[in-house]
């Protein structure tokens, strides 16, 4: 009786990573599992290994008729292998008369039990089920005289699945109150080892509180020499016949993470939810398909560990209606990010005055991003999500060239850059509103982030003094990044014109806004990161808000450093010039009208 082992499906926990946009992050991963689905469709239809044409007897069918009853037994055992179907003590489960491929009340069936573990399981110690089925009425022990090898099979699936221990253990409080992070380690703990960043990689076993049982709805005639790729690795055949037994499938889709419980001495008891039940062969491919695109975003570092549970979580406690609201509107969030990125570089590129705009905010702008991308390139963030913000710290590198004179002094022995503020921009009250509302800025700024510093240094857990830095300004960065647009409001104000700002690039920004506020409701996140999606709205609404306050100013130089004024001037010369040749017409006909006289 065949029994192939089966590989614990395990999924790195997620780590920490800075507050800042879902929404993006969900539609990227939706746009790249069905990506992916493509290009695996294409590629094995076109690029897959040619095989010799199969006689038409040489088609393995299903050993089992569709609706044909079987009866099943689930074995507990701590080794992968089982042969002792007499012990009574291991046989968890036993259903009969279960139709095969058949959606009845019958067809699925669900059991509950509490297990005891073992001190072996408890100290990194493995179980295995093993799940076996037959026609009805027949044994699956092949010691048994009316046992029939065409009619029983059986799978083995582990229990236990060991993963990777979080990268949060390394993390301690730089205070020394250990007092509560050392409560939450396992026990026999190496504390020395927790200062090592680089060591051996550690894991921890893991309990699967639900084990799925799917038998396929597949009567499929498969050539023996031409069994499609990803169905082969579950294809259990006979060698006697050549047919294939039911494909039996552990569906652990759903199985998150955050349910499965951590072995130690602690577990006195722990719950076992079974269930058996059919699955259609399109659905059974389909989470292969998933999982599959999961793996390989996996491998390429568009996906770090625990962001597919993310996703699923989404589709598991998420409003489908809004659900799937969210996955067109995320199509359109990835057109106005496109949309407002081209309007930005086409503006400062364009742009020939800084008169009415913040230079500081562009400096401001340069160190937040930097911060971030320090963060992130601290915290081992994947390598896509470090190329983009990389970008973006470069092109607000190059906005500072846009918005300021950027000189590089050689009268030193090391050269450095020196920034010199456009003619532009001293030369009017930009600047002396400009640096007032950054000496207000400055104050807030400084109380804000040593209050929260100060508060993440005494209730948070850090790996150095380096990260407790890059940690405290991020947040800063992501909490508090609404007030660096606030200089901008101060001199509008000020100014009482609004015909200097980039509207066209704000108007796409402000769409995205709105659509991060919907995504704020579909995936879960902490309250205050939820309420900080809400700040930009503030911001832009005090903005539509000035300009329709402070009309268009025709005075004002626009974003293209031209004067509202100078456009009409030509039609004006226009006019006066057409009046100016009536009145001469009609000087020299009254002249005329004199000399016949």
């Amino acid at each position: 009786m065949a029994q192939p082992a089966a590989a614990a499906v395990a999924a790195q926990p997620q780590g920490q990573a800075p507050a800042g946009r879902q929404g993006g992050g969900l539609g990227q991963s939706l746009a790249g599992i069905v990506r992916m689905a493509v290009f695996w469709y294409f590629a094995s239809k076109f690029f897959g290994p040619k095989r010799a044409p199969t006689e038409p007897g040489l088609l393995m069918s299903n050993l089992f008729q569709k609706g044909e009853p079987m009866d099943m037994w689930m074995y507990l055992s701590e080794n992968d292998k089982f042969s002792d179907f007499g012990n009574e003590d291991a046989l968890i489960w036993h259903e009969t008369n279960i139709p095969y491929a058949v959606w009845t009340p019958t067809s699925t069936r669900t059991h509950t039990l509490t297990y005891y573990p073992t001190e072996a399981l408890k100290h990194n110690g493995s179980l295995y089920a093993h799940v076996y089925f037959s026609r009805s009425g027949y044994p699956v022990d092949p010691t048994d005289p009316e046992y029939e090898q065409k009619s029983a099979f059986g799978r083995t699936h582990p229990i236990v699945a060991y993963l990777r221990k979080s990268k949060a253990g390394h993390k301690k409080s730089l205070l020394g109150d250990s007092d509560e992070s050392e409560e939450k380690l396992p026990p026999k703990e190496n504390k020395e080892s927790e200062d090592k960043e680089e060591g051996p990689v550690e894991y921890i076993s893991y309990w699967k509180p639900n084990v799925t049982i799917n038998l396929v709805d597949d009567f499929t005639r498969y050539p023996q020499n031409n069994i499609p790729p990803n169905v082969a690795p579950y294809l259990n055949v006979d060698p006697t016949t050549n047919s294939y037994y039911p494909t039996v499938f552990f569906n652990e889709f759903w199985l998150l993470r955050d349910k499965l419980t951590a072995l130690n001495e602690t577990v006195k008891e722990l719950t076992l939810n079974l269930e058996v039940s059919p699955i259609s062969m399109t659905k059974w491919q389909l989470f292969l398909q998933i999982e599959q695109s999961f793996q390989v975003h996996r491998s390429y570092g568009s996906m770090l560990e625990g962001e597919a549970d993310e996703l699923k979580r989404v589709f598991l406690e998420g409003n489908p209606y809004l659900l799937g609201l969210t996955m067109i509107v995320s199509l359109f969030h990835s057109l106005f990010d496109f949309l407002a990125f081209k309007n930005d570089i086409q503006f400062w590129n364009k742009n020939k005055s800084m008169e009415g705009l913040s230079a500081k905010s562009v400096v401001l702008n340069f160190i937040c991003q930097l911060i971030i991308f320090l963060y992130l390139l601290d915290n081992d963030t994947s390598w896509m999500i470090l190329a983009s913000s990389g970008v973006g710290v470069c092109i607000e590198f190059w906005k500072i060239g846009k918005a300021m004179h950027v000189e590089i002094d050689r009268s030193g022995k090391i050269p450095m850059l020196r920034f010199r503020d456009r003619e532009s921009y001293a030369q009017n009250k930009t600047k002396e509103y400009d640096a007032l509302a950054m000496k207000y800025l400055t104050y807030v700024l400084l109380v804000l982030m040593a209050g929260f510093a100060i508060y993440s240094l005494k209730y948070d857990k850090h790996k150095s003094w380096y990260s407790w830095i890059l940690s405290s300004l991020t947040s800063c960065v992501y909490m508090f990044g609404f007030i660096m647009m606030c200089p901008q409001l101060f001199i509008n104000y000020k100014l009482k014109s609004v015909a200097h700002m980039p509207w066209r690039q704000m108007t796409y920004k402000f769409l995205n806004t709105i659509i991060d506020d919907l995504f704020a409701f579909v995936i879960k996140m902490p309250w205050l990161h939820r309420l900080s999606v809400f700040r930009d709205d503030v911001i832009f609404l005090i903005y539509l808000y000035q300009r329709w306050v402070y009309p268009v100013d025709k005075k004002r130089v626009n974003e293209f450093g031209f004067g509202g004024e100078d456009e009409p001037a030509a039609p004006q010369t226009l006019e006066g010039a057409a009046a100016a040749q009536q009145i001469e017409a009609k000087a020299e006909t009254s002249t005329e009208d004199k000399k016949t006289k």
